[in-house]
């Protein structure tokens, strides 16, 4: 090749060269941030893993050339921004740290973002004055600096931000008067609970007083601090004395017709609350129940304590990522509201919002420890939780497929997909062995308390993964079922309100039997009668109808009665009346496992000592998963 070809080879390649050097540089800096800044949570940020694709809270750009947007709120980070770091990130748009424990003056190091567009970093320990100079960030849109301890006077270099539509500096300790800025695309802006004294310039008197609250500052004619006489605070007019009888009466009766009507409203109001107080949590958008930020989080409280996430936990948000989210309601359940939530990252969980909690911090602290730390394949992880004394909200994943709840009695018609005897198998499996799994933590003393089709759901492998367990322990004790619920409890629970592992036992078995009848535990025949299905089926069964139990739908597979019927008799060895007769969860789990399994399988089984640790695979692809 010619030394000129060359040169031109070279040249066209420069660009691709250049972009991995630039995302390369990028990925040096984020690893220097996050292993000088102690946090404690982990991130997933390796050498040898891809930044745009892999690493947790990184977006970059279209071509993945640079590193955009840089989102961590929640994460633990504790102590000061390390230096030349961030500011390391020339292209990056959005920085979020929130909800953090970061500490010392305003990083240095976002100096040199000379591209950023959203700065969050609320909820922190951050100290010392505002930066002077706002100029260099003239791509500014959204600044929220709450919840510091920022102090100082406001810069007056924020009237260079042409840009800025959302400015948030509330609960610091900012001082001073408000310079006369003129920032003309400004729609939000939030100075409450600082320092703040003199007159509110014209330009923000647009604004409610309510983002001036908590500062001793006058807007318009009126001061926002809480004034100590009132006749100085309200002007008063000369002919307040010379009222006419007629006008006085009017003015009485009036106050009185408005006064029952207000008090009439109150009540509307409050049956209303009463009644829908379970439900309008999330509707659309997370509604601001007892929950927001502001409330539950005070200056001095540490917000990362508040949500708690567990170990090997991917999820990067926080409580205010939660209010925001997009959301709609899943079911009421005995132990509270299920939800779907949508985060601004994209990801979907499901928050539990609980109902009736009976225990203090310290003992739901320890037992969502105890649920937390399980990690099998066929148990739905604990993701994070929060606790105060309002709200108690639990995130788990989300299940896309929905609940076998869902699937067994869930829409009608043409498009329905029936669940096949191979998929009733493996969830019974799954479920099975779930529930032995937790029946083993906390030196073998956890029980679920709520085993039901509804807290059922199907993992990758499509088997059975439990849900929804250990939360009986932190509650007030059991009142009358709702609904369904009711057919799923042992009879000793009806009468001690206290769940047990035996009491579990006695539900997994009503969940089998809804497997085999696709019927509800509790069901209506179409008249008036309620129909057990627990009764219906021994009535069944001792009238030697046993074919009359199983679901019609099953009975076109070929060569599976003898397993069904199999899976029958377990199901009745498991809701016997008497929890001591009931079998142990992992003998149930092995009794499921042998129905599928090939003569030469059992032969093996019974020969061999019992091993929790090993699991078989049947001759039909009914293979485990994960062991006990």
């Amino acid at each position: 090749m010619k030394p000129l070809s060359l040169l031109l080879l070279l040249l066209s390649l420069l660009p691709s060269l250049s972009s991995p050097s630039l995302l390369l540089q990028d990925k040096l800096a984020l690893l220097d941030f996050s292993n000088n800044l102690p946090h404690s949570r982990y991130l997933n940020w390796t050498d040898s893993s891809p930044v745009c694709t892999h690493w947790t809270g990184i977006t970059c750009n279209p071509d993945r050339s640079r590193v955009i947007s840089l989102r961590l709120p929640g994460v633990g980070f504790h102590g000061p921004v390390p230096p030349n770091t961030l500011g390391r990130l020339s292209a990056l748009q959005i920085l979020s740290l929130r909800s953090n424990a970061i500490t010392g003056p305003f990083p240095s190091d976002l100096f040199n973002l000379s591209k950023l567009s959203f700065l969050y970093l609320q909820f922190n320990r951050f100290a010392g004055p505002l930066p002077a100079d706002f100029s260099k960030w003239k791509n500014l849109i959204i600044v929220n600096l709450s919840y510091n301890g920022f102090n100082g006077s406001i810069p007056v270099s924020l009237s260079n931000l042409t840009q800025l539509q959302a400015l948030n500096l509330a609960n610091n300790s900012v001082s001073g008067e408000i310079p006369d800025l003129y920032l003309p695309s400004l729609q939000q802006v939030n100075l409450s609970c600082n320092r703040l004294t003199g007159l509110v310039p014209k330009w923000l008197q647009k604004f409610p007083s309510s983002v001036f609250s908590g500062n001793d500052v006058v807007l318009g004619n009126y001061s926002t601090s809480v004034p100590t006489d009132e006749s100085n605070y309200y002007p008063r007019s000369e002919n307040v004395g010379k009222l006419s009888e007629m006008a006085v009466l009017g003015i009485v009766v009036g106050c009185c017709v408005l006064g029952l009507i207000g008090f009439a409203s109150i009540l509307v109001v409050c049956c209303l609350r009463k009644r829908g107080e379970e439900d309008v949590l999330f509707s659309g958008k997370l509604e601001k129940v007892k929950m927001s930020p502001e409330k539950v989080i005070s200056r001095s409280q540490d917000a990362n304590n508040r949500l708690f996430f567990f170990e090997g936990c991917s999820y990067v948000f926080d409580l205010e990522d939660l209010l925001r989210a997009s959301a709609e309601v899943l079911g009421k359940g005995t132990f509270g509201t299920a939800f779907k939530a949508v985060l601004e990252d994209a990801n979907t969980v499901v928050v539990k919002r609980l109902k009736e909690v009976s225990a203090g911090k310290r003992d739901f602290e320890q037992q969502m420890e105890a649920v937390g730390s399980i990690k099998h394949a066929n148990v739905s992880e604990l993701r994070a939780y929060y606790y105060s004394k309002d709200e108690k909200l639990l995130v788990y994943d989300y299940f896309s497929r929905g609940s076998v709840a869902s699937m067994l009695h869930g829409k009608k018609g043409e498009d329905r997909i029936p669940l096949d005897w191979d998929t009733r198998l493996r969830i019974s499996i799954g479920a099975a062995r779930g529930i032995a799994r937790i029946h083993a933590e906390n030196n073998g003393k956890l029980v679920h308390g709520n085993v039901k089709s509804s807290n059922i759901f199907l993992n990758s492998q499509n088997y059975g993964c439990v849900s929804d367990h250990g939360l009986s322990a932190i509650m007030s004790p059991l009142g009358p079922p709702i609904a369904r619920a009711a057919g799923y409890r042992a009879p000793e629970v009806t009468d001690t309100r206290k769940s047990s592992q035996s009491s579990d036992v006695y539900s997994f078995g009503v969940l089998l039997l809804e497997l085999l009848t696709a019927k509800s535990p509790v069901y209506s025949n179409g008249g008036d009668e309620v129909i057990h299905l627990v009764r219906w089926v021994h009535s069944v069964v001792r009238e030697e109808w046993t074919a009359e139990v199983f679901d019609v739908e099953l009975l076109r597979y070929p060569n599976i009665e003898e397993e069904m019927v199999e899976m029958l008799q377990i199901a009745l060895a498991c809701v016997v009346r008497m929890p001591e007769q009931r079998p142990k969860m992992p003998d149930v789990a092995k009794m499921i496992e042998n129905v599928r399994m090939t003569d030469y399988e059992r032969q093996q089984s019974s020969g061999a000592k019992s091993d929790n640790s090993t699991t078989p695979q049947d001759a039909s692809g009914l293979e485990s998963s994960t062991p006990l």
